[in-house]
Parts: C-alpha cells; sequence; structure tokens
C-alpha cells in the first residue's frame, strides 16, 4: 500500500496513520511518502500540524490518540520516508524527524511504487 500526504491537516495525517495502521495489522507492507508540510507529522514533535486535537479528547472518546497511531505504524514496519523539500518548507532537519523515517524526494517514492496505485491523502 502506498499513501502520500501533502499538506500539514492533521485530520488527514491521523487518517492516513489509521489507514496504515489498517492495511499493516492485515499483512500488508505499507509506505508513506510525507510531502510539503505533511513532514510535521513524522518530526518528533508534530504540534505544528493544523488542527491538532489532544491525544486526551481522542481517547475519551475511544479513538487511538496521533502518538499511539504513529508509534504503531512504526512499530509494525511501514517505510515512512520525508520529502526533501518538505523538510525546507517545514524549516525541520533529519534531527527532527523520528527514528526511521527515511529522507527522500518524489521520484524515489514513485520509482518504488511502480505501477501500484498511491492513495493521496
Amino acid at each position: 500500500m502506498f499513501l502520500t500526504l501533502g499538506d500539514d491537516s492533521w485530520q488527514r495525517a491521523h487518517y492516513a496513520l489509521i489507514v496504515a495502521a489498517g492495511g499493516l495489522s492485515l499483512g500488508r507492507n505499507v509506505t508513506i511518502f510525507a510531502g510539503g508540510r505533511s513532514v510535521l507529522a513524522f518530526a518528533k514533535d508534530w504540534s505544528a500540524l493544523q488542527g491538532v486535537r489532544p491525544d486526551s479528547e481522542l481517547v475519551a472518546h475511544g479513538v487511538a490518540g496521533f502518538s499511539e497511531l504513529r508509534g504503531a505504524v512504526m512499530e509494525l514496519g511501514a517505510d515512512v520516508m520525508a520529502c526533501e523539500t518538505g523538510l525546507k518548507l517545514a524549516s525541520l532537519s533529519p534531527a527532527d524527524l523520528l527514528d526511521g523515517v527515511s529522507v527522500a524526494g518524489i521520484v524515489s517514492f514513485l520509482e518504488l511504487a511502480g505501477d501500484n496505485p498511491i492513495l493521496a491523502l
């Protein structure tokens, strides 16, 4: 499964993590490409995403929090790529990203995806 994010929407990033976790739980390989300011979703501090809802609020509604989902997606082996250009747009460096997130360009992601469908969120 190949997913791509393109903006700094917390809601889109949260949903992408739900989709990725679901795919991984079914034994599918998942690759996520965070382009543009969506790289913030994979920064150690993701609070700069737009429209952030606190994990405590989600948990109170019986929904997995952002931190929990990110951790699960990484632990279950998703291949997460952060866009080189997106890092610059977000004023981040590779050191600001979660361990295990690689830095690559869109061409690398598209080459990896090949002729497989790409879900853009």
